[in-house]
């Protein structure tokens, strides 16, 4: 791999520093679907892994496709889930924008992933007509653009020091559009189509352990932009952000709280 390429790359073993608390979202979208029984079924932007493993347990008859565009998750999800010992289990690098699902996919399953995707809806559309009669288009997405925790990584990109070399960094992400929209585009592709929002309270060790959260995910745009001594200043400036937008609790735990988006959309 290049070094720029490298640079963008996913860090999975940070990512997972939080695994329970991130797993808990695919739990909960996993609970809702109704389908029981599948012949394939896809992790879109599978990651390490933490997500397609629910998926084998679910569907253990099922064949089971991971697919991310990063070889570090891909690395850690093929070590969760080896073929050696689930042999209908198998993961592909691609690019998720122009990735179609093979024929005869009972589900979709995209978890945390298509918030990064400017044009998504297009893409879950392009998605959903893509399945047969039956199948089922599972996503779920943050929608925390609007929290403190976001808009001060926007905030200190802003500075005069970062914000060159972080302008495109800063429009990495776009605030979700109104869940209404996502009923309007696919109800008439559904026969069943369920949209809600549910708000996350993560309870961490101190305002610390959100700047590592956020290390994992939403700021590594701004991060693999940056030299390492620019890396450890805006990180620096950021945490001190973060410790006064989040001050501890009584017992020193520091909520963390992270709305998500969800859309269960059945063919």
């Amino acid at each position: 791999m290049a070094k720029e390429e490298a640079a963008r790359d996913w860090d999975a073993i940070q990512y997972l520093r939080f695994e329970e608390e991130r797993t808990r979202a695919s739990r909960d979208l996993l609970a809702q679907l109704e389908l029981t029984n599948a012949r394939k079924v896809v992790d879109l932007g599978c990651g390490p892994g933490n997500s397609t493993a629910l998926l084998v347990e679910r569907f253990p008859e099922a064949v089971v496709i991971g697919v991310d565009a990063s070889r570090t998750m891909l690395v850690k999800a093929r070590e969760r889930l080896p073929e050696s010992r689930f042999p209908l289990c198998s993961f592909v690098e691609a690019d998720l924008v122009s990735w179609t699902p093979p024929q005869d996919t009972s589900l979709v399953f995209a978890n945390a992933v298509l918030q990064w995707i400017p044009e998504h809806q297009r893409v879950m559309r392009r998605l959903l007509e893509a399945l047969p009669k039956g199948g089922v288009l599972a996503v779920q997405m943050p929608d925390n653009t609007g929290e403190p925790s976001y808009r001060l990584m926007q905030k200190v990109a802003l500075r005069s020091a970062w914000i060159e070399p972080l302008a495109k960094a800063r429009a990495a992400r776009r605030p979700l559009p109104e869940a209404e929209s996502y009923y309007d585009l696919l109800q008439p592709l559904c026969r069943r189509l369920e949209i809600w929002r549910t708000e996350y309270m993560h309870a961490l060790d101190g305002p610390q352990a959100i700047v590592e959260w956020f290390k994992g995910s939403s700021l590594r745009p701004f991060l693999s932009a940056l030299s390492q001594r620019q890396r450890e200043e805006f990180l620096q400036a950021y945490g001190e952000e973060i410790a006064a937008a989040y001050p501890p609790r009584g017992n020193g735990r520091t909520l963390l709280r992270f709305p998500r988006l969800f859309v269960v959309a059945t063919r």
